[in-house]
C-alpha cells in the first residue's frame, strides 16, 4: 500500500509536470513557423534572439530550483511563515534580477547581437526582437519563481495551466501582430511580451488567492534570505554552466570533423534533450516529495521515495533504449541529407545504450536538489564534464561522432557514481535534523 501511494503520488507531480515542459519548446516551434513566412533574416533573427534569451536568462532557472526544496522543506516542518518567506523574497528577486537584466540587455543589445554574428539585413530585426522581448524579463523570472513555488507545495498542475494558457495567448496573438497588423518581427515580440506578462500576473494573484508568500519586507530585512538565494543561485548557475560547456566542446568537436557531423549531432542532440525532459518530470517530483520529507526529518521517508524515484527513473531508461532503438531508422528519411541521417542513424544507438543510466541520474539530480545537497551536484557535474571533455579533447573520441557521444556517456557513468557515494552522506544530513 505504501509503494502504491507512493506512486500515486510521484505521478500526481511528474505527469503535470512533463507537460509544463513540453509546452514551451513545443509551442515555441509553431512560433518559429510564423516568423518564417516573413522572410530569411527574420528567421535568422528570430534564431540569432532565441539563443542570445536562452543564455542570458539559464542562469536564471535557479529561482526554480532552489525555491522548490527550500518551500518543500520548511512545509516539512510545518512552518509556512517561513514557506511565505521563501516564496515572497523570490519573487522580489526575480523583479530585481529582471529589471537588472532588462537594462543591462537594452544597453549592450547591438554589441550582443554583433557578436552572435548577426550581420547586413538580419541585424535590424534581430535587435528590434531582442529590444522588445527583454522588456518582459521580469515577468519571465516572477513565472520561473511562481513554478518553484508551487512546485514545493507538491502541485505541478498549476504550472501546467498557466503555461498552458500563456502559450496560447501568443499562439493567438502571434499570427495577427505579425501579419494581420504588419508588425512582423516586432509583432512576434510584443505578442510574446504580452503573454509573458499575463502568465506573470496570473501566478502572483494564485499565489496571493492561495497565501502562498507573504507582501514583501522591508529590503533590509529580506537580506538575509535574499543572500541564502543568491547563494543557491551561484552553485545551481555553475553547475549549468559546467555542464554547458562539456556540451560546447561537444559542438565544438563535432564541427571540426564537418558540416555533415554537426548537423548531425543537432539532430541527436535534440532527441537526447526530449528523452531528459520525460526523466526531468520524475526529478521535479523528487525535489519536492524528497524536500518535504528532508525538512520534517524523516530519513526512512527519504529513502522510501528516492528508492521509488529511481526505480521509475530506471523504467523509463529501459523503456527509452527500446523507444530509440526501434525508432533510429526512421529518422532518417525526416533528416534529408543522405549522410546527416546515416550519421544520425548510426548515433543514436549510443544515446539510447546510455538510457538506463541517464535516467536515473536526471532523477538523483531532483532527489539532491531535494535534499538541498548542492555542492553534491557541482562535484558530480564537475568531475562527469572534466572526464567528458578529456576524452573529446585529448583521446581519438572526439575524431567521430560516436566517440563524442561514448564521452557524454562516460560523464554520465562518472556523475553517478559521485552521486552514489555522495548519498549517504546527504541523508545524514536528515538523520541529524531528525
Amino acid at each position: 500500500m505504501i509503494t502504491r501511494e507512493l506512486d500515486r503520488s510521484i505521478f500526481r507531480l511528474a505527469i503535470p509536470a512533463l507537460g509544463a515542459l513540453a509546452i514551451d519548446p513545443l509551442l515555441t516551434l509553431v512560433d518559429t513557423a510564423f516568423v518564417a513566412r516573413l522572410g530569411v533574416p527574420e528567421l535568422a533573427a528570430l534564431g540569432v534572439d532565441t539563443a542570445i534569451l536562452g543564455f542570458a536568462f539559464f542562469g536564471f532557472n535557479f529561482l526554480a530550483y532552489a525555491t522548490t526544496p527550500l518551500v518543500a522543506q520548511a512545509l516539512g516542518r510545518g512552518d509556512r511563515a517561513i514557506a511565505r518567506r521563501w516564496v515572497g523574497d523570490a519573487l522580489l528577486l526575480a523583479v530585481i534580477l529582471g529589471v537588472a537584466a532588462t537594462i543591462l540587455i537594452e544597453l549592450l543589445a547591438p554589441w550582443i547581437v554583433g557578436l552572435m554574428g548577426a550581420t547586413g539585413e538580419v541585424t535590424g530585426p534581430a535587435l528590434a526582437y531582442l529590444r522588445i522581448r527583454v522588456i518582459a524579463a521580469p515577468a519571465v523570472l516572477i513565472v520561473v519563481a511562481g513554478h518553484g513555488a508551487f512546485r514545493g507545495h507538491q502541485d505541478t498542475r498549476t504550472p501546467l495551466i498557466v503555461a498552458a494558457g500563456v502559450n496560447g495567448i501568443n499562439l493567438v496573438l502571434a499570427p495577427i501582430f505579425i501579419f494581420a497588423l504588419s508588425l512582423g518581427v516586432e509583432g512576434a515580440a510584443m505578442a510574446t511580451v504580452i503573454a509573458q506578462v499575463v502568465g506573470a500576473v496570473w501566478f502572483l494573484r494564485l499565489i496571493r488567492k492561495r497565501r502562498l508568500a507573504d507582501r514583501p519586507r522591508r529590503f533590509r530585512e529580506s537580506v538575509p534570505t535574499l543572500l541564502a538565494l543568491g547563494k543557491s543561485g551561484a552553485l545551481i548557475t555553475l553547475r549549468t554552466g559546467v555542464l554547458l560547456l562539456a556540451f560546447v566542446v561537444a559542438a565544438s568537436a563535432a564541427t571540426r570533423i564537418g558540416a555533415e557531423s554537426i548537423a548531425a549531432h543537432q539532430v541527436v542532440l535534440q532527441v537526447w534533450l526530449i528523452a531528459a525532459m520525460i526523466a526531468d518530470s520524475l526529478a521535479i517530483a523528487g525535489q519536492a516529495m524528497v524536500g518535504t520529507s528532508a525538512g520534517s526529518g524523516d530519513r526512512q521517508g527519504v529513502e522510501e521515495v528516492s528508492r521509488r524515484l529511481l526505480f521509475w527513473g530506471a523504467a523509463v531508461g529501459v523503456v527509452m533504449t527500446g523507444a530509440l532503438l526501434v525508432g533510429a531508422p526512421l529518422l532518417g528519411p525526416l533528416v534529408g541529407s543522405a549522410q546527416v541521417a546515416a550519421l544520425v542513424v548510426a548515433t543514436i544507438p549510443v544515446v539510447a545504450w546510455m538510457m538506463p543510466v541517464a535516467a536515473p541520474l536526471f532523477v538523483a539530480d531532483g532527489i539532491f536538489f531535494g535534499l538541498l545537497a548542492l555542492w553534491s551536484i557541482v562535484a558530480s557535474t564537475a568531475t562527469g564534464a572534466v572526464l567528458a571533455i578529456g576524452l573529446i579533447t585529448l583521446t581519438p573520441m572526439g575524431d567521430t561522432l560516436n566517440g563524442i557521444w561514448w564521452a557524454i556517456a562516460a560523464m554520465l557513468v562518472a556523475r553517478s557514481l559521485v552521486f552514489v557515494f555522495a548519498y549517504r552522506r546527504a541523508v545524514s544530513v536528515v538523520a541529524v535534523r531528525s
